[in-house]
């Protein structure tokens, strides 16, 4: 996901969007996509609410070229205003609760100026493929790695649980991560409550179109002039 290769299109999407103005990232981690943005010519500020994620992207660039707020996504402000907003990998999954999704929409929208866009990459809850009574849907199984989502209909939240195989000696670690999974009309609903409106919707960073069998999307929301 780090490689040159696999960021080319994310990099090439959010330039174009940025343009001549400022970007700002949600959830910038370790800068995996923030620093070559940066180095792209984009100016680009982030939140994030993890230190030590944040520590690490510090020791790739300094406060000066790319300031860094800590915080959550939701509530957190920057100075200044952005032609684009973005929140890649699916992130805004992390805020468990709808309140706290359509809370990060409208932060998106009070650090947008006239014009400006948010954008989105969010997976499609891959839920066609429960079998009735079945609440797991595998994503990966391999020698190394046994990966898959658990679901609770109900809350709209989805449990990704890992199986990471350590050492040569049999044994594996556990791992597992909470999520509240959306789907695309309601992200259009929680835009629509903080005053932005679709653009336009594809299913991956390339701009191939979005379709019923894609298994993600990337919207594109913008603040009315």
């Amino acid at each position: 996901m780090s490689s040159a290769a696999a960021l080319a299109p994310t990099l090439a999407f959010l330039a174009e969007l940025a343009g001549d103005g400022r970007a700002l990232e949600f959830a910038i981690g370790t800068g995996r996509v923030g620093v070559p943005l940066q180095e792209r010519g984009v100016q680009v500020a982030g939140i994030e609410l993890s230190e030590h994620m944040a520590a690490v992207l510090r020791r790739k660039i300094d406060e000066d070229t790319l300031p860094v707020a800590i915080g959550d996504m939701a509530t957190t402000a920057v100075p200044g205003e952005f032609t684009l907003v973005y929140l890649v990998y699916n992130t805004i999954t992390n805020l468990l609760t709808q309140d706290e999704q359509v809370e990060c929409f409208r932060n998106a929208a009070r650090h947008l100026g006239p014009g400006g866009r948010f954008v989105i990459e969010l997976g499609v809850p891959p839920l066609r493929f429960l079998p009735p009574g079945q609440v797991a849907v595998p994503f990966d199984v391999s020698e190394q790695h046994v990966g898959f989502d658990t679901f609770d209909l109900v809350e709209q939240i989805l449990v990704s649980h890992h199986f990471t195989r350590d050492g040569d000696d049999g044994r594996y670690r556990r791992a597992n991560s909470r999520h509240r999974y959306a789907w695309p009309a309601e992200l259009d609903l929680m835009a629509r409550i903080a005053g932005l409106e679709l653009e336009r919707r594809v299913a991956d960073w390339d701009g191939e179109p979005f379709t019923q069998d894609s298994a993600k999307h990337i919207s594109v929301w913008r603040k009315p002039t």
